[in-house]
């Protein structure tokens, strides 16, 4: 049976969670497609609040000094390195930008969830066959 995910899912920087070590922690670092282009940063980490792991990255690109900036949700599977910088995606620009968009005044959030899921090719989190991958680092409790 699924996850109610609308009740677990929640940014990091709003949970009372943070990543063990600073060193892990993603935020802030640059998100580089499959072709090293830049696609922002790493605003924020969706995290699963029960099992305490990663489970997208928000990704905000665009605006001028985060005023009309967009964000962009990527899940962890997508992950394919992480350095000190950098963040680097197995997908490319044109694919993320194609993605669903995130509009919390008309979408329904799990449907929202389980739709970028899919468009990039990923069985969700909760669906008995999700597998949470390696990278980044879960968080703890503060």
């Amino acid at each position: 049976m699924p996850h109610d995910i609308t009740a677990i899912l929640v940014k990091l920087g709003d949970s009372g969670q943070t990543i063990a070590a600073a060193e892990q922690d993603v935020r802030g670092r640059h998100v580089l497609d499959a072709d090293g282009d830049d696609l922002g940063k790493v605003d924020d980490l969706l995290i699963d609040r029960e099992e305490h792991k990663v489970r997208f990255l928000r990704v905000e690109h665009g605006g001028v000094l985060g005023i009309g900036a967009t964000a962009t949700f990527i899940p962890v599977e997508a992950v394919s390195d992480v350095t000190d910088d950098t963040v680097r995606v197995d997908l490319t620009r044109q694919k993320i930008e194609q993605a669903p968009t995130y509009d919390p005044e008309v979408v329904e959030e799990i449907g929202y969830y389980e739709d970028v899921y899919w468009y990039y090719g990923y069985a969700p989190f909760f669906n008995p066959s999700g597998v949470a991958p390696p990278y980044p680092v879960p968080p703890t409790r503060r």
